[in-house]
């Protein structure tokens, strides 16, 4: 399988004060990864430093983090730019905060789009719909003209998952993307990221608390404490055959969302 991104010996930093420390995995084409832990244990930070949103005081201070063959901690703003969006896309916790309250979600789309290629307004929306319809959208016209406050937070969630896989992007970052959501839209949103790999083969990395979400999509997982890796291997083995305590203690103390 392909290598489509690649953290090697990762330390992030905020204001000179390390959060992860020593951090490698890879990401391959097709593969769904999953990173759990307590929150602070660095998972959201992993996903930012990769798409240069660490913020003021954040910075990548130690390896490297490889998309195929381009370290992007090395980018200048600009180029990353042409990364973030077209090759790896991203979905945040609240899709509908990061969404503007006052234009339609078909003219934010339009608007995403046409910032990384040339496309018409006309194209978009077709491109956009064919989407909802194979994520099994019941009415995609609606969402196209509906602003975000008049969609649901589950619909405004599953429309940011649509949008990040407008341009295709070959690598998904799912930071979080269930946990606002009730058990029932979790559902969808889960189904949704796994039809996404089925149709186009997307590799996927999902940050979450939820070990019950890790169990119904990873392929491997990787287990973060105090931004140090704790355990890292196949699903089976990890969620199966924990080797470590902290581990064990993960799986003992969350509720479970179980495959039906």
């Amino acid at each position: 399988m392909e290598s489509l991104l690649s953290y090697q010996s990762v330390e992030v930093s905020f204001h000179g004060c390390a959060v992860t420390h020593d951090v490698s995995f890879t990401l391959h084409s097709g593969e769904i990864l999953g990173i759990v832990g307590e929150s602070g244990s660095g998972k959201s930070t992993l996903l930012k430093a990769a798409m240069g949103l660490l913020g003021n005081g954040g910075l990548v201070t130690k390896g490297d983090i490889w998309f195929k063959d381009v370290d992007l901690p090395d980018l200048s703003e600009r180029d990353l730019r042409k990364i973030r969006g077209p090759q790896i896309g991203m979905i945040f916790q609240d899709a509908g905060a990061s969404l503007c309250p006052i234009r339609t979600i078909g003219e934010q789309i339009y608007e995403s789009m046409s910032a990384h290629m040339e496309i018409t307004r006309t194209q978009a929306r077709e491109k956009a719909l064919t989407l909802f319809e194979k994520l099994q959208f019941k009415d995609g016209q609606r969402i196209w003209d509906s602003y975000p406050f008049e969609l649901s937070g589950g619909m405004n969630q599953r429309a940011g998952i649509a949008i990040a896989m407008l341009m295709d992007p070959p690598v998904l970052l799912a930071d979080e993307p269930t946990s606002a959501l009730d058990v029932a839209v979790q559902r969808q949103v889960v189904e949704e990221m796994l039809r996404l790999r089925e149709l186009y083969g997307t590799a996927i990395i999902v940050v979450t608390h939820d070990i019950g979400v890790v169990e119904a999509m990873a392929d491997t997982v990787l287990v973060l404490k105090e931004g140090r890796i704790a355990e890292y291997g196949t699903a089976q083995q990890v969620l199966q055959q924990p080797q470590a305590a902290y581990t064990r203690s993960l799986l003992a103390a969350v509720p479970r969302l179980r495959r039906e």
